[in-house]
């Protein structure tokens, strides 16, 4: 692992005028080329982290680096490896799509550099809509064109918050080909989402928030493991009144009016008891004409988290 995060936040806490505490001792380290997911329920504190990573909100208390910048004493230097893609549609709606993307690069100081430009609107599926005002562009499209405006300087890291709330799935594949596409160049990519299924799919790392406290940051893969619940589900031939005394040991619930037969195990556990549940199934004359195995998902783990934190 290099030595130096892309991100380094320490001890971060933030406590609106209103006395409304939205961050509490946060400390994260991102490394440079990952895709890092950060979920949590509206209000968990996700909005405002990325605010102050990006200088948009100050914290109360705690330090953050980007690449080893101050947030707060080096601001124009931390700010100018940024890239973030709000969740608000809030665009010129009397500009082209062209001139907004062109300008934003402008306001970082870099050269103009048409090829890019036209490179990234390309990419982004914006090209034949260059001359277009954005006022005339649909819900998708002009999320299309925050995230052109979020890479118009070439940031080294991406900030996604709930980036595709309300888009269509087109958008939504066209945007995860293109943050994969990022993280082979070395853009550090974060993202903040609601939908679980795209941290499942895109994130190495995940990170879960409850109530402005970072309550765990896992390996994806090592989370699934460590917590994925398997269940083995049995389709029983008769209804099942209620569990036999005889499985009380196992973790047994009975489902669709008794017709369904649902064992949970630890998967990490070598020894799961299938077989001598089902010898002892068989033992009782309780007869299953199809069986099959379901595996828990993060959004399972994410909800059973943030009821423990509670």
């Amino acid at each position: 692992m290099p030595m130096q995060a892309m991100i380094s936040i320490e001890n971060l806490s933030k406590t609106y005028n209103s006395g409304y505490q939205a961050l509490t001792n946060v400390d994260l380290q991102i490394q440079k080329g990952e895709i890092f997911a950060l979920l949590g329920a509206n209000g968990a504190g996700k909005t405002t982290l990325i605010s102050i990573v990006c200088g948009i909100v100050r914290p109360t208390s705690g330090r953050v680096f980007v690449d080893g910048h101050d947030i707060v004493r080096d601001y124009r230097r931390a700010r100018s490896l940024i890239g973030l893609v709000p969740q608000e549609l809030t665009t010129d709606a009397f500009e082209t799509v062209l001139a907004t993307v062109t300008f934003s690069r402008g306001l970082f100081g870099k050269p103009k550099n048409p090829a890019l430009i036209e490179k990234i609107l390309r990419d982004l599926s914006l090209w034949d809509k260059r001359n277009n005002k954005i006022m005339t562009l649909s819900g998708g499209m002009k999320r299309r064109v925050l995230i052109a405006k979020a890479l118009s300087h070439e940031p080294s890291v991406l900030f996604l918050d709930e980036p595709t709330a309300g888009v269509d799935v087109e958008l939504r594949r066209d945007m995860w080909n293109m943050v994969r596409t990022l993280r082979e160049t070395g853009v550090t990519v974060i993202l903040t989402t609601h939908y679980i299924e795209e941290a499942e799919e895109m994130a190495d790392r995940v990170g879960v928030i409850s109530k402005g406290e970072l309550i765990l940051v896992q390996e994806k893969s090592e989370l699934m493991h460590k917590l994925g619940k398997k269940e083995l589900l049995l389709h029983l031939e008769r209804p099942l009144a209620a569990i036999p005394p005889v499985l009380a040991d196992f973790a047994l619930r009975v489902e669709n009016e008794g017709l369904d037969l649902i064992y949970s195990f630890d998967r990490e556990n070598e020894r799961t008891g299938i077989a001598t549940l089902l010898r002892t199934l068989t033992d009782e004359g309780v007869r299953f004409r199809d069986l099959e195995t379901r595996q828990s998902s993060l959004e399972d783990i994410f909800i059973s988290l943030v009821k423990d934190a509670r």
